[in-house]
C-alpha cells in the first residue's frame, strides 16, 4: 500500500512540475506609448507591468498600474492621471488573450494575440501582433499595436484636441522566466 501511495505522490509532482514549467512570469515588463502632436509630442513609459504567459494554455495576462507611466514633464504626468486617464477612477490597465499558431518548438515566431484589453474602465476586443522568441532562460514577446483614445471614453477638450492625437502608438516588450523561479 505505502509503495502505491509513494506511486502516486511522484506521480501528482511529475504532472504539477510539467503544468507549472509550462508558466513564465514577466515582472518589470515594459509598455510606452507615443502621441504625434503638432504643438509638443507625448511619450511615457511604464517598467512596472505585470505579466503572465501560459505556454499550455496559450494564454497571456497582462496588468499595469497607469500612474507609473514616467513623462518628460511632470506636467504631463499629471494631465495624463488626472484629466485624461482618471487614474483615482480607474487604477490599472489589463489585457487578457491568447497567442493564436503558438509553436512550441519554434526559436522564433511571428503571431497574433487576440483578446480583450481594457483601459479607463472600457474593454475592446484587439488584435495584437507580436514577435515571441525562444531564450536561454525564457521568453521574450514584443511588437506594437495602435489604440483610439476615443474607443476608451477619453475625453479631450476641444481647446486641446491638436495637442492631442486622436491614435496612439503603444509598444510593449516583456522577458519571461519561469514562474517557479521567482
Amino acid at each position: 500500500m505505502n509503495k502505491i501511495n509513494v506511486f502516486f505522490v511522484i506521480i501528482s509532482f511529475v504532472a504539477v512540475a510539467s503544468i507549472s514549467a509550462q508558466e513564465y512570469i514577466a515582472r518589470q515588463g515594459q509598455v510606452t506609448f507615443f502621441s504625434y502632436a503638432s504643438v509638443e509630442n507625448i511619450e511615457a513609459k511604464n517598467n512596472q507591468v505585470l505579466s503572465i504567459l501560459d505556454l499550455e494554455k496559450k494564454e497571456i495576462a497582462i496588468s499595469m498600474l497607469m500612474r507609473a507611466f514616467v513623462f518628460k514633464k511632470d506636467l504631463m504626468h499629471e494631465h495624463f492621471n488626472e484629466s485624461y486617464i482618471e487614474s483615482d477612477i480607474y487604477p490599472k490597465a489589463s489585457f487578457e488573450g491568447t497567442l493564436e499558431n503558438f509553436n512550441l518548438d519554434s526559436e522564433q515566431q511571428t503571431l497574433i494575440i487576440k483578446g480583450d484589453i481594457t483601459i479607463h474602465g472600457i474593454s475592446k476586443n484587439i488584435a495584437i501582433k507580436t514577435t515571441v522568441q525562444k531564450t536561454a532562460e525564457g521568453y521574450h514577446l514584443s511588437g506594437d499595436f495602435n489604440i483610439t483614445v476615443s474607443d476608451f471614453n477619453i475625453k479631450i477638450p476641444p481647446i486641446l484636441r491638436n495637442n492631442i492625437a486622436k491614435v496612439v502608438l503603444v509598444k510593449f516588450n516583456f522577458q519571461y522566466l519561469p514562474y517557479e523561479n521567482n
